[in-house]
């Protein structure tokens, strides 16, 4: 093996996500509700030299397949990203991320003081309005960017 060579584990069945902006694969983790209580194997690769990027981050999640719909929580984060599912160690399908029209349940509202971060029986709703992509809370109004996101 080439000292420049960076050696990643294939994985048998499960999820790749490729091509995520550099910096940025705790937070595709955290979009994904992947936490320490995660009992799939999950190698997290940060700041890879690409040739397409220059540089990228890659997460691969053992034996968990990503929906449509949690494929597209990537988007926010990694808009580049691409999500491969693998079985027997070949890509069986690539999912195409899109930014969906909100986020439910997904991530908290960054204004501490709005409804949706209190005791009260509430779902946290994220809005994304386009072109270009803006977030805002469904019940505080409030407008702000994905680096706030938790």
């Amino acid at each position: 093996m080439l000292e420049d060579q960076l050696m990643i584990r294939r994985i048998k069945e499960g999820t790749v996500v490729d091509h995520c902006e550099p910096g940025s694969a705790l937070r595709v983790l955290t979009a994904l509700g992947i936490d320490s209580s995660c009992r799939n194997l999950v190698s997290v690769v940060m700041n890879v030299p690409s040739g397409k990027m220059k540089k990228k981050d890659i997460v691969k999640i053992a034996d968990r397949f990503l929906s449509s719909t949690e494929a597209n929580r990537i988007a926010l984060i990694s808009p580049r990203a691409s999500v491969n599912l693998i079985k027997s160690y070949k890509v069986i399908e690539k999912i195409k991320i899109e930014l969906p029209e909100s986020f439910v349940n997904v991530f908290n509202c960054p204004n501490l003081t709005c409804i949706s971060n209190t005791n009260e029986p509430i779902i946290p709703i994220i809005l994304v309005e386009s072109d270009p992509p803006k977030l805002r809370c469904k019940y505080c109004s409030r407008f702000f960017n994905p680096n706030e996101l938790e």
